[in-house]
């Protein structure tokens, strides 16, 4: 069994923002479903998303709809706490909790947010993967950067989108 994870940016870092008609986000969507759709030919069954807002659910619909093709591939939600949704709009909770209707497994690392579970929950996702996809343009601070980094240390196969130029690295 061969093990993606996501990672990247939310939608605040984007020049688009929240708003994913943008041409801009349609192309990184694409090269997404690119590149996952290349890791499901080189054998990756079993796909972790930690379901933040951004490129983590985008990923997460991507392998949603590639299911049909692929029906032995899995998505894995591993959720850094129960309240993860808990702030977000009405919208945006019924498309997480719609998302995790149709995971094959979920799971949440804690109960309570707490300073740490952001950073506990990345490193679960690359602890539990061979490869790691990650929308990520090159910044040094940030969820995003911290995991490619922990990634580096694992050493684990990184794939990364620029989400301003679409360069995959």
């Amino acid at each position: 069994m061969k093990t993606c994870a996501f990672t990247g940016h939310r939608p605040q870092r984007f020049s688009f923002g929240f708003n994913e008609d943008d041409e801009k986000c349609q192309q990184i969507n694409r090269v997404m479903e690119e590149r996952i759709a290349e890791l499901i030919h080189a054998g990756v069954t079993d796909f972790y998303t930690g379901m933040a807002l951004g490129a983590d659910t985008w990923a997460a619909e991507i392998v949603l709809d590639l299911k049909d093709k692929h029906p032995g591939i899995r998505l894995i939600a591993a959720l850094p706490h129960e309240g993860q949704a808990n702030d977000w709009t009405e919208k945006q909770r019924e498309r997480y909790f719609g998302i995790l209707e149709l995971c094959d497994e979920v799971t949440t690392l804690q109960t309570k947010y707490t300073p740490s579970c952001m950073f506990e929950r990345n490193r679960y996702l690359v602890d539990h993967a061979e490869y790691l996809l990650a929308v990520y343009d090159g910044g040094e601070k940030g969820g995003t950067a911290y995991t490619v980094k922990y990634a580096k240390e694992k050493r684990r196969n990184i794939i990364i989108i620029d989400p301003d130029t679409l360069a995959v690295t």
